[in-house]
């Protein structure tokens, strides 16, 4: 597959694996972590979003020149019928504010990897690559294996950025065209994870044991959400479970942030994450010596 839907490529990314690295956004998601922070990711398909706080509210040039008159206008807010809008941008183009956005292109593989090379400098001094994160990659496995195909043609490493939840088909196809494996292990009760990232956790910690026992290279990620998925029991229980992954190198815990919050709102999403909260500083030092007493390398923040 030639082409496939990316929502964004961040150049210069620092945390997203080893070095300096390119950074491939794909679009579309099959979990719901309720605390989600790249809501623009979930939905597969392209999707427009509005931005009320550049939205004046004497503008309404983009309502007339809609062709599906799709918007209408209710005191300041956009309104968007959807079931209408053909995402033909042409209400974006019109918006001197840039209120409205289309998230979402549709991409050749030619195209991602004429930004990855503006980076090979950057790759080469730092031991950095390409990483593809979403959303979830996974989702898109025909673009992504031939993105990594071309990747390995150019000696460009490569990591992948994922959650795990794919087929034992779809991870297979691609676990030899990687070098990193960049694994979130969010809860590890099946109960607590279903109730929090709506869906089962065992595909996931079973592919996890398979690229394992395959040798390949994973840096397990936790972010960690208080009251969710902070507390000891948690901790001890997913540090258990991963004592027994032979390639694993280290573990980094990551900080829940609520810059997701304004994107919900921009999506005219309801379940917005504005409830959760981030870990304490003194709670993840805590969680990181836990991991620490287990013998592994643990790093916090990213």
């Amino acid at each position: 597959m030639n082409k496939g839907i990316i929502f964004d490529i961040k150049r210069y990314a620092i945390h997203d694996g080893p070095g300096i690295r390119t950074t491939v956004f794909f679009k579309g998601c099959p979990l719901g972590c309720r605390w989600c922070h790249n809501p623009e990711g979930k939905n597969p398909e392209l999707e427009i979003t509005w931005n009320s706080k550049r939205c004046p509210k004497e503008c309404t040039a983009c309502l007339p020149i809609c062709p599906q008159d799709a918007i209408k206008k209710q005191g300041r807010s956009i309104i968007i019928d959807h079931s209408k809008c053909d995402l033909c941008g042409k209400c974006r183009d019109v918006c001197a504010y840039e209120a409205l956005e289309i998230v979402g292109e549709e991409v050749t593989v030619k195209h991602v990897m004429e930004e990855v090379e503006k980076d090979r400098i950057f790759f080469e001094n730092s031991g950095g690559g390409v990483t593809f994160s979403g959303g979830e990659p996974l989702m898109q496995p025909d673009f992504l294996e031939a993105i990594l195909d071309e990747c390995r043609k150019r000696n460009v490493q490569t990591t992948i950025d994922t959650s795990g939840y794919a087929s034992s088909e779809i991870l297979e196809r691609i676990s030899n065209k990687v070098d990193l494996f960049l694994y979130d292990i969010k809860l590890i009760d099946e109960k607590k994870h279903k109730e929090h990232i709506g869906a089962s956790n065992k595909i996931i910690l079973q592919n996890l044991i398979k690229l394992s026992k395959k040798g390949k290279k994973i840096f397990i990620r936790i972010p960690l959400v208080a009251g969710v998925n902070d507390d000891d029991e948690n901790i001890r229980k997913t540090a258990e479970f991963l004592l027994s992954l032979k390639s694993l190198r280290q573990i980094t815990l990551l900080p829940y942030h609520k810059g997701g919050v304004e994107k919900y709102k921009r999506l005219r999403r309801e379940n917005s994450p504005a409830s959760f909260m981030p870990s304490s500083y003194e709670r993840t030092k805590k969680i990181k010596k836990i991991l620490e007493n287990y013998g592994f390398f643990v790093k916090a923040g990213g």
